[in-house]
């Protein structure tokens, strides 16, 4: 269905409406086929903080280029073309999650760039935002020396709702949400989440 998350209605997204059905059912299914959950299909609370933030904030990212990493349902990334942004990208290794983003932006009336795998590439972006990305130690491992790189060359900003595998050095807290959440992806009903700027290597 689309609806609009908590904490942000100024954005519609197709959104998961029965989270537990649709994830054990899709999950079986996937399973079956060597395909990764349906992340996109949800609003996880680090892109609705940045999307709050950015539009409460447009000034941040007006007329800049944007790379929303990982970017699942696009909330991020949406909010950044809202706001002003020069260009938007949004990246996402799974093809699913790719439409996901293509229908969200459609149904917000904005244009997002879309790219698959970027870890390993050169920097094309001034601002890259990485909403809750270090919920597992083999992602952070893969992902944190190139996002470390990159910003030595642009601004990395992650937000966090508290997740095992966020790196203990190298951020410096700029702001904290408190996010609605549901019991059903989360285990507690309102998730902190604190926004950080990288430190570059």
């Amino acid at each position: 269905m689309i609806a609009a998350a908590p904490q942000v209605p100024e954005i519609r997204l197709h959104l998961a409406s029965e989270i537990t059905p649709i994830w054990q059912a899709t999950e079986a299914w996937l399973a079956e086929r060597n395909v990764e959950p349906p992340f996109w299909a949800f609003a996880w609370p680090g892109g609705r903080a940045f999307a709050r933030h950015i539009l409460d904030n447009p000034g941040l990212v007006a007329g800049k280029r944007v790379l929303d990493f990982a970017a699942g349902c696009g909330i991020a990334a949406i909010a950044c073309a809202m706001a002003g942004a020069a260009s938007v990208e949004a990246s996402e290794i799974d093809p699913l999650a790719l439409a996901a983003l293509r229908m969200n932006a459609a149904a917000n009336g904005v244009v997002l760039g879309t790219a698959g795998d970027v870890v390993g590439g050169v920097c094309r972006w001034d601002l890259i935002l990485c909403g809750d990305v270090c919920y597992e130690a083999p992602m952070t491992g893969h992902i944190m020396p190139w996002l470390t790189a990159m910003a030595s060359v642009a601004e990395v900003w992650i937000a966090d709702p508290g997740r095992a595998y966020l790196p203990k050095s190298g951020l410096s807290p700029f702001g904290s949400y408190r996010i609605d959440t549901t019991l059903e992806l989360e285990d507690r009903t309102v998730r902190e989440v604190v926004l950080y700027r990288l430190a570059g290597g």
